[in-house]
């Protein structure tokens, strides 16, 4: 990337988890901002952020936010993204969102930069970031896929309290202390905060992350279905998920079962993952050695491991996957495509 080269960058949702996540990324990676715009509701305008020892003021979101924009880094929720994000494009910015409000449109690419980078290149102006289980199930089976095919992906997720917001953390805590000081723990937040029925989250997991569909699969678990096929192209992976909360701040961790459409070596496949970009194999069951979730919180990578054949098919395969769900889940993966979008424009 030329020197010279520098980017005028929004990121809508501020104040959130994830856009606070965004803004350490850009300074941390020393992204090449010209001017960075700081976007939230109306409440939060007027506050400062402090970006590379500057205090930035926080502008409320509007349509004629982005003149001038190159990048608009999206995450303030779906109906902000589906409010504002066409006039971003119209002002002439690349829009990548996080929230599930363009994932399934046919004209906006869904995209982990080490999966399907070249999707990105084909934008329209919208590129969507997948969902956070959904991000790094891909990310680890990419190599396989490539080199195997795979036939079937069942997957059972055991997913962090900061993938349903501050809020949520904010429950596991305050229930984790009353019920130690012997008190009777409060429910508001979970499973879903707008649902009449709330259940205790310390010491426990709740088998419902989102609303329930039809099909008696929730939301969450359609999105990794459906976005699953989306990102490899492949209408032909049969995809199962069971998406869990668990008491457990920051980190997915995943049980994945995947058939091969071949035979496979074991030892190549070891091999494919710890070579993979932003993949980490972390597999020695006999010294305990396995991903973690408090190993993963922080980090940019996808972490794999407990890689095993399975007893019965002779194409299956075990392993399991950890992430840091705010960053190559959401912010990171959010940054990263921005990055290889300049990569290639040089």
């Amino acid at each position: 990337m030329a020197n010279q080269l520098t980017f005028n960058v929004a990121v809508v949702g501020a104040t959130g988890a994830v856009g606070q996540q965004m803004i350490q990324l850009l300074e941390k990676r020393n992204f090449p901002i010209k001017q960075l715009k700081l976007l939230a509701s109306g409440r939060s305008a007027g506050k400062t952020v402090t970006f590379k020892g500057q205090e930035i003021v926080l502008e409320e979101a509007t349509p004629d936010s982005f003149a001038g924009v190159d990048f608009a880094l999206f995450s303030a929720g779906g109906s902000v993204s589906k409010e504002l994000a066409h006039h971003a494009v119209r002002h002439g910015a690349v829009v990548i969102d996080n929230t599930s409000a363009f994932r399934m449109d046919p004209d906006v690419p869904l995209v982990v930069p080490e999966v399907n980078m070249d999707a990105a290149l084909a934008h329209n102006g919208i590129i969507a970031n997948p969902n956070c289980s959904t991000i790094q199930m891909v990310a680890a089976l990419k190599p396989l896929y490539d080199r195997f095919g795979i036939d079937r992906i069942i997957v059972s997720t055991y997913q962090a309290v900061s993938g349903a917001g501050q809020s949520a953390i904010n429950e596991l805590l305050d229930q984790s202390r009353d019920i130690l000081d012997g008190k009777e723990p409060q429910c508001n937040v979970l499973p879903v905060g707008k649902l009449p029925v709330h259940h205790q989250i310390a010491y426990n997991a709740i088998p419902q992350i989102d609303v329930f569909t039809d099909n008696g699969f929730t939301y969450e678990e359609m999105k990794m279905v459906n976005e699953t096929k989306k990102i490899f192209g492949d209408d032909t992976v049969l995809v199962s998920a069971t998406c869990v909360r668990i008491p457990v701040v920051y980190g997915h961790s995943e049980s994945v079962y995947v058939e091969l459409k071949q035979d496979y070596d074991l030892a190549e496949v070891k091999a494919l993952l710890k070579n993979a970009p932003g993949i980490v194999l972390v597999d020695a069951p006999e010294e305990q050695q396995y991903p973690l979730a408090t190993d993963a919180t922080g980090k940019l990578e996808v972490f794999v491991g407990r890689v095993r054949r399975d007893l019965h098919h002779p194409r299956g395969l075990h392993m399991w996957i950890v992430s840091d769900n705010l960053l190559k889940g959401a912010a990171w993966n959010t940054v990263q495509i921005a990055e290889e979008l300049i990569k290639a424009r040089v």
